[in-house]
Parts: structure tokens; C-alpha cells; sequence
């Protein structure tokens, strides 16, 4: 027991302080996209080499405006648009915060700053009273690679502490405020994902974390998966939080789950 305590002096506190610490991130880590805002760069590239070598469709050129615009929802931060613009119009911020409230609101173009991305909101007012500013969640690994399932387990860690904010993963849909999905949704997981969600009592809310439970990911149009919430199949399940990325950083689902419920970031 004394050398417990003593190991414990000596580790010290390893839980972060979020929101409050200065963040510091990977080098490599890809963050909210920025894009140039001068036209005559896409303009000037005839081959359009970034919406080509993109392999989930997520950069579209725009011949109205001329400009390119990124779907966040479909994005995976491959960087293969940057390795093959050779403009360099696109590039990645350290910017964390990437989480919707909309479907829409995943768009980045060169007339959106980083301050003027549009972050996920809070559930209303009736909905936070009921929940008093908790969530009990379940999670439904619809089909997913395992990558957003375990960055999202690790938010249960001692260096994130999610219980800390009132927020924990149940085992019953019956004791949950709403869902958590990660993964296409695939086809064997379709019933199950629907069963979840009607046995959740009202009101709830569905979050969708990752590029493959928003459109599809890298499965899209796969013969044995859906297209995610983007998914015809899924239209009468409306999500509440959106969390784009492939997998999403951990801060970057934590982040998205205290706006869900107001907390103050």
C-alpha cells in the first residue's frame, strides 16, 4: 500500500484540463481544412488534380464560382489533395473543432474562415432540462473498422475522464439518453441499429462519429453497407451531432459532446 501511494505522488495528476489547457497536438495531425482564397489558383489547374486523386468524392469544383469546396462529412484527411494540387490551394489547421449540428454545416470553402465554421450547437432547452446537462450514451458499432470505436473508448480513460463532464456509455439502450454510431451502417447491422434506437426512451438523439456514420467513408455505394445517415435507407433517424474525421481525434468527440449539451468550451 505505501509503495501504491508513493508511486502515486510520483505520477502525479494525469488528467487533461479541457478546455481550459492549451492544447497541444501531433505535428501530423490534420485538423479543419483550409482552403486558398485567391480563384486563380483553381483556376489555372486544368487537370483538377485534388477532386481526382480524392478517394471518397469529397472535394468538388464549383464551375459557378469557380472554387472548391470540401465535404467534411465525406473526408477521411488522407492528404492526397495535397499531394497532388499543385497550387497548393488546400492545406490542414490544427483546429480540432470540426462537430455540426447539420448535415450542411460539413462544408469548407475559401470564403469560410476558421472562425466562421459553424460548431455544433446544444440540444434545446427542453431537452437539457429533462437531461439536466448529462448524457447517458450506447454506443452501435454499425460495421466499423474499430479506428472510431477506439479513439472514442479512450475518452473513458484516466486522461480525458469523460464521467467527469456527466457523460458515460451504458450497456442498455433503455438506461440511454440517445446513440453513438460509428461505422457505414452496414446491412447485417441495419435491424440492430434501428432496434437500438426504438428501444431508447423519448426524447433522444443520435451522434454520429466519423466519416463512415455520416456518408459512408471509404464503403461508400459497397454492396453490403449503407451510405451512413447520408443513406436513403436512414432518412427517419434524424441525427443531432455530427463529428467528421477518420477516425475523429478524441478531443475532437469530446469537444463535440460538451456543445451537445451546453457545457462551456
Amino acid at each position: 500500500m505505501f509503495d501504491t501511494i508513493v508511486e502515486r505522488i510520483k505520477q502525479k495528476k494525469r488528467t487533461i484540463k479541457f478546455p481550459d489547457d492549451k492544447i497541444s497536438l501531433p505535428t501530423n495531425y490534420r485538423g479543419l481544412p483550409r482552403i486558398s482564397e485567391s480563384t486563380e489558383n483553381c483556376n489555372s489547374c486544368e487537370t483538377k488534380l485534388c477532386t481526382n486523386s480524392c478517394p471518397t468524392k469529397a472535394i468538388n469544383y464549383i464551375v459557378d464560382t469557380r472554387k472548391i469546396k470540401i465535404d467534411l462529412g465525406k473526408c477521411i484527411f488522407c492528404l492526397q489533395c495535397i499531394q497532388n494540387c499543385p497550387t497548393n490551394t488546400i492545406s490542414f489547421s490544427k483546429n480540432y473543432r470540426l462537430s455540426t449540428s447539420t448535415r450542411a454545416d460539413l462544408f469548407c470553402s475559401p470564403d469560410l474562415s476558421l472562425s466562421e465554421y459553424k460548431l455544433a450547437t446544444a440540444l434545446h432547452k427542453s431537452s437539457l432540462k429533462i437531461f439536466g446537462r448529462s448524457l447517458q450514451l450506447r454506443e452501435v458499432s454499425a460495421g466499423g473498422c474499430n479506428a472510431c470505436e477506439a479513439d472514442t473508448n479512450v475518452l473513458n480513460t484516466l486522461s480525458f475522464d469523460l464521467a467527469r463532464f456527466g457523460i458515460k456509455f451504458v450497456a442498455s439502450p433503455r438506461h440511454a439518453d440517445g446513440i453513438l454510431v460509428t461505422g457505414p451502417v452496414s446491412k447485417n447491422m441495419h435491424l440492430a441499429l434501428i432496434k437500438t434506437y426504438n428501444s431508447i426512451p423519448s426524447p433522444k438523439f443520435v451522434i454520429a462519429v466519423g466519416a463512415c456514420a455520416i456518408s459512408g467513408g471509404i464503403f461508400q455505394e459497397a454492396s453490403e453497407a449503407h451510405n451512413g445517415f447520408d443513406d436513403e435507407n436512414l432518412q427517419d433517424i434524424h441525427v443531432d451531432l455530427f463529428i467528421p474525421g477518420c477516425p475523429p481525434h478524441p478531443l475532437t468527440i469530446l469537444d463535440g459532446l460538451l456543445r451537445l449539451i451546453g457545457k462551456k468550451i
